[in-house]
């Protein structure tokens, strides 16, 4: 069994549990690869190997996230493809996807007697450009096209080809389920079961008394226009987080269901609902 730790060492602790990390997995007979850029942290541990992301997903089992949400979006995109599973363990302040704490290290070993539960989360397509400058990228959580400088902006949406609306907002938010957690929730926007496969769409500040979030099958096409005719209000595309490109009057961008899932670990019977309670009801400190 192979296993790759994907750490995020500007995590408070995270340094600490992936050396622990290391050790449990060792003891268990599981082989471990870390990037080589990790070198040094890792060099009094024999049992490690030295491989990069692109290549160690390829033929790993289980692929370890050490860090925060953000720790494990990023690692979800190496994963874009393969059948390896995934892991996050909680060094963040929320880890609202972990599947473990960083107190809970002994329950990795079920990873080899294969007592834990896989829960297959949908994603999302964006299509940007046309032709030959075609991109399409897959986003695990949400995709979120907004204005630049806090400017209000006009927008179409469109479902196959059906007008939905025309609207007045500070831009839009197209989640997966497993993001009607992040963004899109603290929008306004409903909580929705992993399971349950859709496409939500939450107005960000729109310019109107009676605007509700929509959800659209998961076999829908979605179809996001720009319609802002001044210069001076473009929108822009940020996927995950990340920002990717700009859209400007005339231009649109397609949302549709993921190609692929990412499959996530959970080692301790942790149900989406306890997570809920746990992590979302309770006071930041």
């Amino acid at each position: 069994m192979k296993a790759v730790l994907y750490p995020n060492f500007q995590k408070v602790n995270a340094l600490g549990c992936a050396r622990e990390v290391c050790d449990v997995l060792a003891q268990e007979g599981i082989e471990v690869c870390v990037s080589e850029k990790y070198r040094r942290e890792f060099s009094d541990k024999a049992a490690v190997n030295y491989e990069s992301i692109a290549e160690s997903v390829k033929t790993a089992d289980v692929v370890i996230a050490i860090g925060g949400d953000g720790t494990i979006l990023r690692c979800a995109k190496h994963l874009m493809g393969t059948d390896t599973k995934l892991l996050g363990i909680n060094t963040g302040t929320l880890g609202f996807m972990a599947g473990l704490e960083a107190d809970q290290l002994d329950k990795l070993k079920r990873l080899k007697t294969g007592e834990y539960n896989i829960s297959e989360r949908m994603t999302l397509d964006v299509v940007i450009g046309e032709g030959e400058a075609t991109r399409r990228i897959t986003a695990l959580n949400d995709v979120c096209v907004k204005s630049v400088n806090s400017r209000i902006c006009d927008f179409e949406v469109y479902s196959d080809g059906y007008l939905i609306g025309r609207y007045r907002a500070d831009g839009a938010l197209f989640s997966s389920p497993s993001g009607s957690t992040a963004y899109a929730l603290s929008a306004g926007g409903p909580i929705i079961e992993p399971d349950l496969e859709c496409i939500e769409m939450t107005l960000i500040c729109p310019h109107s008394l009676f605007s509700r979030t929509t959800l659209f099958s998961a076999e829908r096409r979605l179809l996001i226009k720009d319609t802002t005719s001044d210069v001076m209000r473009p929108m822009n595309i940020t996927i995950d987080g990340d920002y990717y490109a700009d859209l400007t009057e005339g231009q649109s961008i397609e949302i549709c269901r993921g190609r692929h899932k990412i499959k996530f670990i959970d080692l301790i019977g942790n149900s989406f609902h306890d997570s809920l309670c746990k992590k979302m009801m309770k006071p930041i400190k």
